[in-house]
Formats: structure tokens, C-alpha cells, sequence
């Protein structure tokens, strides 16, 4: 037996790879306590309650963490029109610091001195529950497994793992004929790793509900925003159908966009260890907010001011991608971020249809628009000789 080494708080999915840990960091001498956080993915969590429990685990945390995952980290992301890339809306970014909070409350909780991790040493997530777990906590001790050679050596492959689970008992829902990696949450699906790590092997995005092929009828809704353009309710104009709660909102706006193949990704971005990746990814909800918020800024926000936001929102994009949400800087763009969406508000109708959002009109008490000033019919307050002196001035250089 391995000398006894203390408690480890784990954060554990039931997937293949921390369950094999759970079991690993047994042998190692740890007693493991398991923490599952619900942030909105489809899972059996009694039937993963039950398995952590017969794989050896002291005890099992099971923590819904939804709507302070929506309320504190999507809402801030939406704010700021968080694309990191242009093109991810940081699904998994933004779950990480979520996750890896309510990690460091347990181990505080539970007098642990250490705290683990299932992710990659070659991925981006090993950054952002380590980072977030040495602001909060800064004498915490991490167990990452797969940063060690003990381990990695061992197991060099998913192979590997599964003869591991197997000669352990453990049972796993990934086989051989199905090697790819999926992980999910309220803002997103990913799918990466196996077939999936060929470039050119094309995916055709049928699983779960999304539909990447869309469907035929168009569905109109109308988004409201409060002030500080926070997302406080949505209607659906063919059956009157409303939700106002933050998380039923957004959970609906999943579903509806799901349907109509919203939101739906096939990238290689640049992670924050050096390499290029692959990804999937499936973000219904967040793409109808990104494209509704956008708009609404766009309506009530004063030219030169969205000028610097855009600046900050480009840097809060790279920040939490890297895993950088508690750090000094982005408490100060969030912040920032917030001060700017003070007069953001309003109404937007949009519709969504075969894969696409379409704005079709909006209005705001906030709005900077001024019909009669811009109007082709009427003079209204501006005299079009101005015109001249502006235009001969910006010639001059």
C-alpha cells in the first residue's frame, strides 16, 4: 500500500479519464473526495454519484452551479461580445473558473490540501482550473496526472486508459469505435480528439439536438435587455411563449436554436500552450445573444466609446480563453466592460432560420439614433453646407 498522502478534492465528470484517475489517485495513497459540478450538460448524476462511490471515493460532491454560471459568467461575456479568434465564444473558457471555484469552496470545505484535475498537459483547461485555483487559494497543492510521468508514461493513450478501466472494473461510455472527446455545458458542446484530430475529416454535426442542416420554418423571437444589457426576457412571437429567469431563458434559447442549427463551429484556433487545435463546437444560445447584444450596442452606444470597448473586449476574449478570469487585469475589464453597458439597453427582434440569426428591427429609451436627423426626406437640425469645411479639412493631409 502507498503511504497515506492526505485528502484530494477531484474534480470528477464520470467520463473515462477522471474515473481512472479517481482510481489512480487511490493507489497513489490519496482519499478521494469527488466533486461533479452540474453546469447545464445531460447527465445521469445519481447513476454518477453511484459510480464514484463504488470506484473508491470517500465521499462525492454534486454542486448545480447553472445559474451562477449563466448569471456571472456568460452575462459578463455577452457584455462584452466575447469572440476569442473571431469565431469561439469560449463555451469552455468560461465554464473552467466557474468549476474550478466551487472546487477550491469543497477542498476549504473539506480541510484538503490538494485538489485534481483530469485535464491534458497539452490543452488549455489544465491553465484554467490551476490558475483559478491558485488565485482563490494560493496555498492549494494540484494534482494534474497527466503532467506526470508516472502517469502519462503509463498510460500513453486512450487504449491504455480503457485496459486500465477494464482490469479495475470501471465502467465507461467510450469505446474503441467511438474515440472522440465531448464535453458540455449551458454554453456549448465541444467535440475534439480521436477521428476528429484529422483536419480534413469532415463532421456532420448530428448528434444530440442540434441540427446543423437547420429546419424550414423561421422562428421569431424578441429579446429584451435591461439596463446594463443584461438578457431579462425572450418571446417567442409564433406561440406567445415567454421566459424571464436567466437560466430558463437561456436554456429555452438552446433549445430553440438548437433546432434550427444555431451556433454551429468547425475551427482550428491557437491554444495558449503553442499548438493548434481542432475543435467542434455547437453554441446555440450564446450565438443569438452575441448577434442580439451586438445590435443593441450598436443602437445606444456612443461611436468612439464602442471604439475602446471593441479594444477591450479583444483583450477579455484572450484573457479568458488563457484562463486568466480572477487575474488583476480582467476583474479591471470586467469592470470596465460593465461601466460602458450602463445605457445599453432595449428590444431586439430577431428571427433565426437554417443555421443563421437575423436581426429584423430593435428599439431603446437609450437609443443614440435620431430618425429625423439621418432622414433623406427632411433637413432636420444640420445644416449640409457644414459638410464642405469638414470634408476640405480631412483632405488637407
Amino acid at each position: 500500500m502507498a503511504q497515506h498522502k492526505g485528502t484530494v478534492v477531484l474534480a470528477y465528470s464520470g467520463g473515462l479519464d477522471t474515473s481512472c484517475i479517481l482510481v489512480w489517485l487511490e493507489e497513489q495513497g490519496y482519499d478521494v473526495v469527488a466533486y461533479l459540478a452540474n453546469i447545464g450538460q445531460k447527465e445521469d448524476f445519481e447513476a454518477a454519484r453511484k459510480k464514484a462511490l463504488a470506484l473508491g471515493a470517500k465521499k462525492v460532491y454534486i454542486e448545480d452551479i447553472s445559474r451562477e454560471f449563466v448569471e456571472e459568467f456568460i452575462w459578463p461575456a455577452v457584455q462584452a461580445n466575447a469572440l476569442y479568434e473571431d469565431r469561439y465564444l469560449l463555451g469552455t473558457a468560461l465554464a473552467r473558473p466557474c468549476i474550478a471555484r466551487k472546487l477550491v469552496e469543497i477542498a476549504q470545505r473539506e480541510g484538503a490540501q490538494f485538489v485534481a484535475h483530469g485535464a491534458t498537459g497539452k490543452g488549455n483547461d489544465q491553465v484554467r482550473f490551476e490558475l483559478t485555483c491558485y488565485a482563490l487559494c494560493p496555498n492549494i497543492k494540484v494534482v494534474a496526472p497527466w503532467r506526470l510521468p508516472e502517469f502519462y508514461q503509463r498510460f500513453p493513450g486512450r487504449r491504455e486508459l480503457m485496459d486500465y478501466a477494464k482490469k479495475h472494473g470501471i465502467p465507461v461510455p467510450v469505446t474503441p469505435q467511438t474515440p472522440w472527446s465531448m464535453d458540455e455545458n449551458l454554453m456549448h458542446i465541444s467535440y475534439e480528439a480521436g477521428i476528429l484530430e484529422n483536419p480534413k475529416v469532415i463532421d456532420h454535426g448530428r448528434r444530440g439536438s442540434h441540427r446543423a442542416e437547420g429546419v424550414s420554418c423561421i422562428c421569431s423571437l424578441i429579446g429584451n435587455f435591461t439596463a446594463g444589457c443584461v438578457p431579462v426576457k425572450v418571446t417567442n412571437t409564433g406561440d406567445g411563449a415567454t421566459r424571464c429567469s436567466a437560466l430558463e431563458l437561456f436554456v429555452y434559447l438552446n433549445n430553440i436554436a438548437g433546432k434550427h442549427g444555431v451556433g454551429r463551429i468547425d475551427i482550428v484556433e491557437n491554444r495558449f500552450v503553442g499548438m493548434k487545435s481542432r475543435g467542434i463546437y455547437e453554441t446555440p444560445a450564446g450565438t443569438i445573444l452575441y448577434h442580439a447584444h451586438l445590435d443593441i450596442e450598436a443602437f445606444t452606444m456612443d461611436r468612439e466609446v464602442r471604439k475602446i470597448k471593441q479594444g477591450l473586449a479583444l483583450k477579455f476574449s484572450e484573457l479568458v480563453y488563457n484562463g486568466f478570469w480572477h487575474s488583476p487585469e480582467c476583474e479591471f475589464l470586467r469592470q470596465c466592460i460593465g461601466r460602458s453597458q450602463e445605457a445599453v439597453l432595449g428590444t431586439v427582434r430577431l428571427s433565426v432560420f437554417k443555421g443563421q440569426v437575423y436581426i429584423l428591427g430593435r428599439e431603446s429609451p437609450r437609443s443614440l439614433y435620431n430618425e429625423e436627423l439621418v432622414s433623406m426626406n427632411v433637413q432636420g437640425d444640420y445644416e449640409p453646407a457644414d459638410a464642405t469645411g469638414f470634408i476640405n479639412i480631412n483632405s488637407l493631409r
